[in-house]
């Protein structure tokens, strides 16, 4: 399983470039709290320079290669991509568990959906040459109208760590099928196979500028980049902290933010227990916890609550924790020391505020290194805690009860997130009753976490605005031109002209 991390530089105009002040960023597996390798550290002036190609990639004399270029042009780079994507998959994999902690099994399965969105994107891509002139119907007959749907410009990408090159993904194909010119800045956590997306679109032979990457810290590289004039959009996941820096950087600029979550699974008393059980366990444990749409808060009906907690547990014992690089792992380390230190410390204000740790809260004891922690369910909670209202950001499920329909449906909202909500229960109605009644933008029903790039992913209230994925998701790239012609033989006739006064 020994794999080498490769040693890249930034990638800016076609190119790997040194960063201008030289500096380097240690990489740490979570693992085993080792140094790896590491990844260049941009700062302003490294954004100047990719600022600076990606305009150029898109001024008159170079645009016919990228955004002028028919949708299919772009397409066949988009497939390309996903082709090389496919080939290196078990290598991406790897670098992905080793860079933030990923259970393997689960690395490759965003590297499948990686390829996946790119071939996707590349259809959507094609489909464009098909609404180059979307005609409007008008009142007047004497005017014609249409539409043009044209690349929004130079796009800043700012992305997490927790699936790295996945949800880079999300942004950059939507962005090069609309045919703008893209800067990816990822997260210091985990940058690794972003960086090698970067050496993807060179092997292809992507036009130079059109795709840029800037590794390096959120005040240095991550600011300028968002405040640079000449960006065009700016599209963002992450903390809403961070996503209110951006808002106010962004100024006027158009922007789309995927922020915190604080999602709620719904368990009624129909259910089959050991169903239910093993989704309340996936939506929450899935990616060491660590998802902004982990439904964390457990609302189950008090009928069956001791039983269904109880089995929780049970369940929990059997869920393998260890390097995420064995065979079977299904809970691998958070990414860094500092989640590690602030997952701990939420643990231990529920319990200080009366909470119990029915569970997990610590580290696993065959573990000496790394920064793992068992799954933790907590239960004798109350709204006004810490652990109901914030978002965690790692395995931990916090548990209340409900008796009637009306009670779950105001638990579930009592949040000022608003991305995800499960519900499950046999009675179908019911679940379209809770569908409409939940303020997030993904509900879903008898599962929690399923993700296609088909379908449009997005929150409401604090858990940000816009959708990515689907069409939705190439929209945010484009904008909307209308185009409106004169048809008529006969002058307009507003104003008389001066021969005839």
């Amino acid at each position: 399983m020994a794999i080498t991390i490769p040693s890249r530089q930034l990638f800016i105009d076609g190119q790997w470039i040194e960063p201008v002040l030289g500096k380097r960023i240690p990489i740490i597996n979570p693992a085993s709290e080792e140094i790896v390798g590491d990844i260049p550290a941009a700062t302003a002036a490294d954004v100047e320079r990719a600022v600076d190609a990606a305009r150029k990639a898109l001024s008159r004399s170079r645009a016919h290669e990228w955004a002028s270029a028919s949708g299919a042009h772009r397409a066949k780079y988009l497939r390309a991509i996903a082709e090389k994507i496919k080939e290196r998959k078990s290598e991406l994999a790897k670098l992905e568990s080793i860079d933030c902690g990923k259970p393997l099994e689960e690395a490759a399965w965003d590297i499948d959906d990686v390829a996946s969105c790119f071939e996707y994107n590349a259809d959507l891509a094609e489909a464009l040459d098909k609404k180059k002139k979307t005609p409007i119907s008008l009142p007047m007959e004497t005017f014609q109208c249409h539409t043009l749907k044209e690349p929004i410009g130079v796009v800043a990408l700012i992305t997490p760590w927790n699936y790295p090159l996945l949800m880079a993904t999300w942004k950059v194909a939507p962005a090069l099928a609309a045919g703008c010119a893209a800067i990816l800045k990822p997260s210091e956590l985990a940058s690794v196979t972003c960086l090698e997306l970067a050496d993807v679109c060179k092997e292809v032979g992507l036009p130079a500028g059109v795709f840029n990457i800037l590794t390096g810290l959120g005040p240095e590289a991550g600011a300028p980049l968002a405040a640079h004039p000449n960006v065009d959009k700016i599209a963002f996941t992450g903390s809403s902290a961070t996503g209110s820096k951006i808002m106010q950087a962004a100024s006027q600029l158009p922007v789309s933010l995927e922020l915190g979550g604080k999602s709620p699974i719904l368990v009624f008393e129909d259910v089959d227990l050991d169903k239910a059980v093993e989704w309340t366990l996936f939506g929450c444990f899935w990616t060491n916890g660590q998802i902004c749409s982990a439904t964390s808060r457990l609302i189950v009906h008090e009928s069956i609550a001791k039983e269904f907690v109880d089995k929780l547990v049970e369940w929990c014992k059997n869920i393998k924790i260890s390097d995420p690089l064995e065979d079977g792992c299904r809970l691998g380390p958070v990414v860094s020391g500092g989640q590690y230190e602030k997952i701990l410390k939420f643990i231990s204000t529920a319990k200080s505020e009366g909470a119990t740790i029915l569970c997990g809260g610590g580290r696993p004891p065959h573990l000496k290194k790394g920064f793992y922690i068992e799954p933790t369910i907590i239960t004798e909670v109350i709204t006004s805690m810490q652990i109901w209202r914030e978002e965690v950001f790692g395995p931990v499920l916090c548990v209340k009860t409900f008796s009637t329909e009306d009670e779950a449906i105001e638990l579930a909202n009592d949040t000022e997130y608003g991305l995800g909500a499960a519900v499950i229960s046999r009675d179908l109605d019911r679940c379209d009753r809770i569908a409409k009644a939940v303020r997030a933008g993904i509900v879903w029903v008898n599962c929690s976490q399923p993700c296609f790039c088909q379908a449009p992913w997005g929150g409401n209230k604090r858990s940000g605005f816009g959708r990515e994925l689907g069409e939705w998701g190439l929209d945010n790239y484009l904008t909307v031109k209308q185009v409106t012609r004169y048809i008529s033989d006969e002058p307009w006739g507003w104003y008389t002209p001066p021969s005839k006064i």
